[in-house]
């Protein structure tokens, strides 16, 4: 997998397609693109997708189809991001094989063990607090709840990578990367920029500079 420090959910505005979007995270560098569509009709998801997979073939950006597993397989994406109520991750992974990335939403510890044990990659966690782009948000875990979480995992030697995703600034970065989450997982945050680029070059910055520095072998 490309590195998920920093994920982009696709969005749109009055004046950005969800393709525009994830264009603009691709330009500041974001090499793990999500595409988000969920009231857009079939039609218009599967040529959405269809456009985005060059666009990340040749930025060597990973692309991962939220929710549609069937569509994931249809365009050749890298792999699939499942939310609780979508299909559950293992059956997802009798149909995709072990060559598709399959991702699973979580809220708590148990939907990350449950995810765990089904066959999932990595885990995409939150809310972080509330966001406006996303409908029927589960409860608000805040800094706190993502560090009972990670204390969990370790304690049961639970090592997926965990991403943290819902309603993330800038300036929450570094103390989420501090309590050991692996990744950020943004989209308004970018796209209310100025200049969405340059925001997407800042946040990798802050990624970058925000993760501890690996223990040294003694």
């Amino acid at each position: 997998m490309t590195p998920m420090e920093l994920q982009f959910i696709t969005h749109h505005t009055d004046t950005l397609s969800y393709l525009d979007s994830a264009r603009l995270a691709l330009e500041g560098g974001c090499r793990w693109i999500q595409l988000r569509m969920k009231e857009a009709p079939r039609p218009l998801l599967e040529a959405t997708a269809r456009q985005l997979l060059p666009l990340c073939r040749s930025r060597h950006a990973t692309l991962i189809i939220d929710d549609d597993v069937e569509l994931a397989l249809a365009v050749g994406a890298d792999g699939v991001h499942l939310g609780r109520h979508d299909m559950p991750i293992a059956q997802a992974r009798a149909l995709l094989g072990s060559r598709f990335i399959i991702g699973g939403t979580a809220n708590t510890f148990e939907d990350v063990k449950a995810h765990a044990a089904a066959g999932a990659d990595y885990i995409g966690c939150g809310p972080y607090r509330y966001t406006t782009t996303k409908q029927n948000l589960s409860p608000v875990l805040g800094l706190e709840g993502y560090t009972r979480i990670l204390r969990q995992m370790e304690r049961e030697g639970i090592r997926l990578p965990l991403v943290a995703i819902g309603g993330i600034e800038p300036a929450d970065i570094p103390p989420l990367l501090a309590a050991g989450v692996d990744g950020i997982a943004l989209s308004g945050t970018i796209l209310r920029a100025d200049d969405p680029v340059r925001q997407t070059q800042d946040i990798l910055r802050l990624t970058q500079a925000g993760r501890p520095t690996p223990k040294q072998p003694k």
